[in-house]
């Protein structure tokens, strides 16, 4: 027996005489397609699909978002009213009872800075007295027109009172 067990001992490396050459032989075209694959890019039908998911995406929030700008409008308006109606309930302090014509006459006696409209650019009609309260203080909503069931008033509890009726 040979003394120099050393080299038995020990596991070999694998030399590139000892590995199978089938192994590496299809992994090249593999990599190759892979990397056409790659290159080539996307195609119509992806990009089509990618571009109805975003419209749909947008929308949804276009819809979300109107019906939110929506209501804000009524709320504007409703706030608008109530701000008015203390307005004229100081002028009518100043002026010992009278009741002002319209927003020029609040402007005139420096009560109001600036004659505001409505969010539908409507102008508030003012009533003292008013039907409902001291002074009832209208705007025409969304429709422009004064008596129909979207107009806001300083009166309603509750902003769209008489369109949540209507439903």
């Amino acid at each position: 027996m040979s003394t120099d067990t050393t080299t038995h001992d020990m596991p070999l490396a694998p030399s590139e005489e000892t590995r199978e050459p089938c192994a590496l032989a299809p992994a090249a075209p593999l990599a190759k397609a892979a990397a056409r694959r790659r290159s080539r890019g996307m195609s119509l039908i992806e990009i089509m699909v990618v571009m109805a998911i975003i419209s749909m995406i947008l929308g949804g929030i276009g819809v979300v978002a109107f019906n939110q700008f929506k209501k804000a409008q009524l709320d504007n308006a409703k706030n608008e009213t109530v701000r008015i109606k203390q307005a004229v309930e100081q002028y009518m302090l100043q002026k010992r009872g009278k009741c002002p014509k319209s927003l020029q006459d609040l402007k005139a006696a420096g009560i109001v800075d600036k004659i505001s409209k409505d969010p539908w650019g409507n102008d508030f009609e003012i009533k003292c007295p008013g039907e409902k309260t001291s002074v009832d203080v209208i705007s025409p909503g969304p429709d422009g027109e004064l008596g129909t069931p979207d107009d806001i008033a300083n009166y309603h509890d509750e902003v769209g009172e008489d369109e949540d009726r209507d439903r």
